[in-house]
């Protein structure tokens, strides 16, 4: 059995990988020009870098409102050929990690009302990081192919979780 201070270090520990995952969405929005922003490598209207960081805001709503209803309240969704601006998109995924830290938390002590995965907190907690990981992967190349690369600094420094 976990005792209180075991279930609290746990809960920091959680906390904080969640929020260096949303920290690295707002470090490479910042690091992002204007016009790479815009970059898309779909022909047929898809996603543009912007509007990829909006999906993944959006997808932190969806898996609110099917998991802990109450946290997605109040969250702005972003209309699927929107491309949002630097500043909507830092608003809405600050507010999202929010609702997001309460709701992994919240699932972690037990909380009613919040669902992960069946397969617990950590899966829960992989699975979302990895999913944004996959897009934050996929903006680095639409940059690249597009002409808008990263410098070399920005980009390692994603991957430098101590430090971020």
């Amino acid at each position: 059995m976990m005792s209180d201070t075991d279930n609290t270090a746990r809960l920091e520990e959680l906390k904080e990988a969640w929020h260096t995952n949303n920290r690295i969405n707002l470090f490479l929005i910042d690091h992002i020009s204007d016009a790479g922003m815009k970059c898309t490598l779909s022909k047929r209207g898809g996603r543009d870098v912007a509007r990829q960081f909006a999906h993944m805001h959006n997808v932190r709503v969806w898996h609110l409102e099917k998991r802990a209803k109450d946290l997605a309240e109040g969250l702005v969704l972003f209309e699927t050929k929107v491309t949002p601006d630097k500043s909507a998109l830092r608003g809405a995924l600050k507010a999202s990690a929010t609702a997001m830290e309460e709701f992994l938390g919240g699932v972690l002590l037990g909380q009613p009302k919040r669902r992960g995965f069946k397969k617990g907190i950590f899966t829960t907690l992989a699975y979302i990081v990895a999913h944004e990981s996959h897009h934050r992967g996929s903006i680095l190349l639409t940059l690249k192919e597009c002409g808008h690369k990263l410098d070399q600094k920005t980009q390692y420094a994603i991957w430098a979780w101590d430090q971020m």
